[in-house]
């Protein structure tokens, strides 16, 4: 029998994955399935942007980069956070990596060890807690539900921290929730964090998918002390459609981001050098281009939600950012198995909310088009009734 290494052994397969691969054998062999499944926007990457990448194969712009990435691109990073989020940061704070995730590895190998706590609410994003088990450090679940909007309060918090505790991930807007967290409810994270001298974790992947008046604030730009416990996490893979591009970024202390340098030196080098000129063109897209974006997202947010609206069975807290919607279906059943059942007898994929921590629900990705969206959620309407 092979050893392995008893971290990555521990760690958990993917349902995500599995509900994905279940979807392709489907339509594989001819069947017309509907995806809720896909975390990723279906629009195409922008022409100019690709442009971009071709250019600069043809001016080969092919070797080695600084392992956290090209300076030029480094510093049009820290031109977008203090346009964007009000955060100002140096070259020498930022590290890009190969994608967002990449990045939240990174730092969570770099800042946890044997012994310590991440506190992670729930529902989660689902590599947070595998990422933590291979650093050696223990996930500690802080439980949100429908009744709080799926956010943690500061007294949840409060009442988490032991000496243990040394990061906290926090992830908005969220998947698979949708929720944001307002100024005032990461002012009160922030002044906990800064008590406690806990680090955090600002997963800000979704932040140009933010469809009501509330906008998208970064912890970090809420004082000195709570910036300098910060590491804030974003990338290009949702705002400028790029997932298979791989690149992501990271902003933090020179101390932080000086081990963030040392990591990545000694696993990937550097990210793929033609996709960070692909990266460097598209933060230089305009507002107008996120606009006609999140304007088709709320359109088909508002179409999935609509569809659901008379159904007794499922019940949901309407997502105010990201292209998530988290459903109840607890009253049809263990959701692993629900969504198995439809994937097989509708076609349509969805992931359970085993994935995130949250047995009962599921989540819908509404990153298609308004026509799969209306067709998916009558399959889904009509096997409900067939249950009844």
């Amino acid at each position: 029998m092979l050893k392995v290494n008893g971290r990555v052994k521990d760690l958990e397969a993917s349902s995500t994955l599995a509900i994905t691969a279940r979807a392709k054998e489907l339509r594989a062999k001819g069947f017309d399935v509907v995806n809720f499944a896909a975390g990723e926007p279906d629009f195409g990457t922008p022409q100019h942007i690709k442009y971009a990448a071709i250019k600069a194969i043809c001016d080969d712009y092919t070797k080695y980069t600084p392992s956290v990435g090209a300076i030029e691109l480094r510093q049009a990073i820290c031109d977008k956070f203090k346009r964007d989020n009000n955060l100002v940061y140096k070259p020498s704070q930022i590290a890009v990596s190969c994608g967002a995730k990449h990045s939240l590895f990174c730092i969570i190998q770099v800042l946890t060890d044997v012994g310590e706590e991440v506190l992670i609410p729930t529902p989660y994003w689902v590599s947070y807690p595998e990422m933590v088990k291979l650093s050696g450090a223990t996930s500690k679940f802080i439980e949100t539900s429908a009744d709080t909007n799926f956010k943690i309060t500061a007294k949840q918090l409060e009442k988490s921290i032991t000496d243990k505790t040394k990061l906290l991930i926090l992830n908005s807007p969220s998947n698979p929730t949708g929720m944001l967290y307002s100024k005032p409810e990461l002012q009160s994270i922030a002044d906990i964090c800064v008590k406690n001298n806990v680090y955090v974790i600002s997963d800000e992947i979704y932040e140009q998918f933010v469809y009501g008046s509330e906008e998208c604030v970064s912890i970090a730009s809420l004082g000195k002390e709570i910036y300098d416990l910060t590491i804030t996490v974003n990338g290009v893979s949702k705002s400028a459609a790029m997932t298979g591009w791989r690149i992501g970024y990271c902003a933090a202390s020179e101390e932080i981001l000086g081990y963030i340098t040392k990591l990545q030196d000694h696993s990937t080098s550097c990210p793929s050098s033609i996709s960070q000129k692909a990266a460097l063109q598209s933060l230089s897209e305009t507002k107008e281009y996120f606009t006609e974006m999140r304007k088709e997202f709320k359109k088909r947010r508002d179409l999935i939600t609509s569809a659901f609206d008379e159904v007794d069975e499922i019940s949901y807290i309407m997502p105010q950012g990201a292209f998530y919607l988290f459903c109840d279906f607890s009253k049809l059943g263990e959701s692993l198995e629900v969504a198995k059942n439809i994937l097989n007898d509708v076609n349509v994929a969805m992931i359970p909310g085993d994935s995130f921590g949250s047995p009962g629900f599921m989540r819908l990705s509404f990153a298609t088009s308004c026509e799969r969206i209306a067709e998916g959620t009558k399959r889904i309407k009509e096997w409900i009734k067939k249950q009844a």
